[in-house]
């Protein structure tokens, strides 16, 4: 089953997809963060399976757990963390969200 979200993280320092990032997805509700769902990225650097096969319209945060990732590696980084907020909407069936990292910068956009 591929859930509602996905994430495809790509570290851009080795060119290479980046296996073993810790992701979140939770729900935001003013102050209230609630998690969803949490697993790692596989060795292609996605994660299929977060959470579940429908979301509730709302805004969600996707956590990835950089800093952890790159002291692995035994890299030095800003981000301890990345959270990238979005809008689910009703009717829509997926939503991927990819992240390019690198030690002191990150991006990401909406993917297909």
């Amino acid at each position: 089953m591929t859930s509602h979200v996905t994430t495809h993280v790509l570290d851009a320092t080795t060119g290479v997809p980046a296996a073993g990032v810790g992701v979140s997805l939770s729900r935001v509700e003013g102050d209230t963060v609630t998690v969803v769902a949490s697993g790692v990225t596989d060795e292609d650097g996605r994660n299929r399976e977060l959470g579940p096969e429908r979301l509730d319209p709302g805004i969600y945060r996707m956590s990835f757990a950089t800093g952890e990732y790159f002291a692995a590696q035994d890299v030095a980084t800003f981000y301890p963390s990345v959270n990238i907020d979005f809008v689910v909407e009703e009717g829509r069936d997926h939503y991927h969200v990819p992240c390019l990292l690198s030690p002191f910068a990150y991006s990401t956009y909406r993917g297909s």
